[in-house]
């Protein structure tokens, strides 16, 4: 659908389109679209949104691209939109709302002049295209102003704790062969 929506721009044509996580990072076909999408088109920005943004129809992390047709990206912007303070997630009671956007409608600028006046902050930051592209056309490029993150990822989660494990269980093999030898020596 996103190759519907170039096709039927027109140059100078501007779109801006939500979609999940799984389209940035996917392979295969999806690289071969984002390739036809940053040749194309200029893809400027990239506002990435919490999780649970369409609760309750889908939990899934989404991001909304915004592309102009006619000029091939040079530089992504991405935007990470945080939770406002006191909320820690979204709901069918508790749905985002268009005030929550007003640090990105005062960061956005013009297009113009090429986005001049955007400048990189804690959750904004910049990528080339000669990155994305020597990345295989992956988009999906964490915040290098946050500190590590922790996956919760249930695949993730097990091999990181099947590794903690048999790191300890090497300790414990150390410590075992260490107090041996102590013992060995008293006697």
């Amino acid at each position: 659908f996103l190759t519907l929506i170039i096709h039927l721009l027109k140059t100078e044509g501007r779109a801006a389109v939500v979609l999940p996580d799984g389209f940035l990072f996917g392979e295969g076909i999806k690289s071969r679209i984002k390739e036809k999408l940053l040749t194309e088109c200029n893809l400027h920005t990239v506002v990435r949104l919490p999780n649970g943004v369409f609760n309750p129809y889908t939990g899934i992390k989404t991001n909304i691209l915004f592309f102009t047709k006619g000029k091939p990206t040079e530089t992504v912007w991405y935007y990470e939109h945080p939770y406002p303070e006191g909320v820690s997630s979204y709901n069918k009671t508790r749905p985002m709302r268009f005030e929550e956007f007003a640090a990105e409608i005062s960061w956005w600028g013009s297009e113009e002049d090429g986005f001049a006046a955007r400048v990189e902050n804690e959750q904004a930051w910049k990528v080339s295209a000669e990155e994305i592209v020597a990345r295989n056309y992956n988009l999906d490029i964490k915040n290098p102003h946050v500190g590590e993150q922790r996956s919760h990822d249930p695949d993730e989660l097990l091999e990181q704790y099947n590794q903690e494990q048999a790191a300890i269980a090497d300790l414990r093999t150390q410590l075992k062969s260490i107090l041996a030898e102590a013992l060995t020596r008293e006697n």
